[in-house]
């Protein structure tokens, strides 16, 4: 009976260590953040203190622990330095490609669009050239009216069809 207390003790004690934080950071306010999720991507590298899988760091007494490490080692301070911290890319490759993409859809967007403009001003200026020649034939123009009855048109009219006409060959056919 004792034996299963003090192993019930033990396991009480050991619960909180099993929930450590495993990332501590300093946020950009200066104060300590620990955390078991990795630290926002504008918290910069050096302000990263302690990473996932990591030991805490040691306190020195008196030596420098990497310095003493290394030299135990046969490494270098700096090369061990260089080799335990991974070096950030700068640019995420991926995102890069993303933005590449999107940014050549675009254009292809862009350039589907000018070209179905260019299309339809076209087919504009063409009925146009020919509503144009049909007018200046002389010969007579019947219209349909709102009531649905034929109309032939006057001097006044056929003189105002030609100016509006001639608007749309200005605007359209360059």
């Amino acid at each position: 009976m004792k034996f299963m207390h003090w192993l019930l003790v033990g396991c009480v004690v050991a619960l909180p260590l099993s929930a450590s934080a495993q990332w501590q950071w300093i946020d950009k306010d200066g104060k300590k953040v620990f955390s078991d999720q990795a630290p926002p991507p504008d918290v910069p590298e050096k302000n990263i203190l302690r990473r996932s899988g990591t030991p805490p760091p040691r306190p020195a007494a008196g030596i420098d622990a990497p310095a003493a490490e290394g030299a135990e080692a046969g490494v270098a301070p700096k090369a061990r330095e260089s080799a335990a911290a991974p070096k950030p890319s700068g640019v995420d490759k991926e995102l890069e490609e993303k933005t590449k993409k999107a940014e050549a859809e675009e254009k292809a967007k862009r350039a589907a669009e000018e070209a179905k403009v260019a299309k339809a001003k076209a087919d504009n200026c063409a009925r146009a050239r020919e509503g144009k020649s049909t007018l200046d034939s002389g010969i007579r123009i019947a219209k349909v009216n709102a009531k649905g009855e034929r109309e032939i048109m006057d001097d006044s009219a056929r003189v105002a069809e030609q100016k509006r006409i001639q608007s749309v060959i200005d605007s359209d056919c360059k």
